[in-house]
């Protein structure tokens, strides 16, 4: 594999954003590391977002995501959206059109990503399960499966905690706060489910954040989606993420 850090001036944030990516290599002489490296032609991409208190470094420095990826044929876009909830922030970046919008063809433009919905995947953990899931239901057509990590699913929940109304009034703003286009459940609700990828949930079931997962998992189900769900023992912590992304990059249909 290769892990390149790529700094590059968005268009978007008006600034400087940084990025890491996993490239799948062929090799022969490497031990430890199986993988042939990826398909001829352009790359099948999972784009893998972080959460709230992370940034594009921490999947690689927390969990083993370069072997999991080199094991699969996959390449990997890590994306730094600092707090912003992937969102247009009311006071700070337009971070949603920025991961939506211009990071994919930046992306394309730098390595061999393939830009067909049917080799693309999205997924993330905690805000960046949020992340995820907001740009499958927004953009169904252009992914082929979205996994939630963890999710902190209901913003509009979130939002009403007061340790995080300064958070959540700079990013969605005080009034009228988290609208229908940043709500998952009333996104769920206003889409077609034929539409809609095949959705990986998980969570741990010592996780606060538990009953936002079980609820979008079951009103997904009930809607005729594809839901795979995982509630395995574990908190809000990496050790669960590193076992879960595995399993997550195994259940993604990546065509051979």
């Amino acid at each position: 594999m290769a892990l390149v850090t790529c700094s590059f001036f968005s268009e978007s944030l008006e600034t400087g954003a940084s990025v890491s990516v996993v490239l799948p290599q062929a090799t022969q002489a490497q031990i430890g590391v199986s993988g042939a490296g990826g398909p001829p032609g352009e790359m099948p991409v999972l784009y893998l977002l972080h959460g709230l208190s992370d940034d594009h470094t921490a999947w690689t420095r927390y969990t083993s995501i370069e072997r999991y990826a080199a094991a699969a044929g996959l390449a990997v876009v890590m994306p730094a959206a600092g707090r912003s909830f992937y969102a247009d922030e009311r006071q700070g970046h337009r971070y949603w059109t920025y991961v939506a919008e211009e990071l994919p063809g930046v992306m394309r433009s730098f390595f061999r990503l393939s830009d067909r919905p049917e080799d693309t995947f999205v997924a993330g953990l905690s805000m960046g399960g949020y992340g995820a899931l907001k740009l499958a239901l927004t953009h169904p057509d252009r992914f082929a499966a979205a996994a939630s990590l963890s999710g902190g699913l209901d913003v509009a929940g979130l939002a009403r905690k007061p340790e995080r109304r300064e958070l959540f009034d700079r990013v969605f703003g005080a009034d009228p706060g988290p609208g229908p286009a940043d709500d998952l459940f009333a996104l769920l609700a206003g889409s077609d489910p034929g539409s809609l990828p095949p959705l990986h949930l998980s969570c741990g079931t010592e996780d606060p954040l538990l009953p936002m997962s079980e609820r979008f998992a079951a009103e997904a189900s009930a809607a005729g989606v594809q839901v795979t769900t995982d509630f395995r023992p574990g908190e809000h912590e990496w050790g669960l993420w590193d076992s879960v992304v595995r399993d997550v990059i195994g259940w993604l249909p990546i065509r051979g």
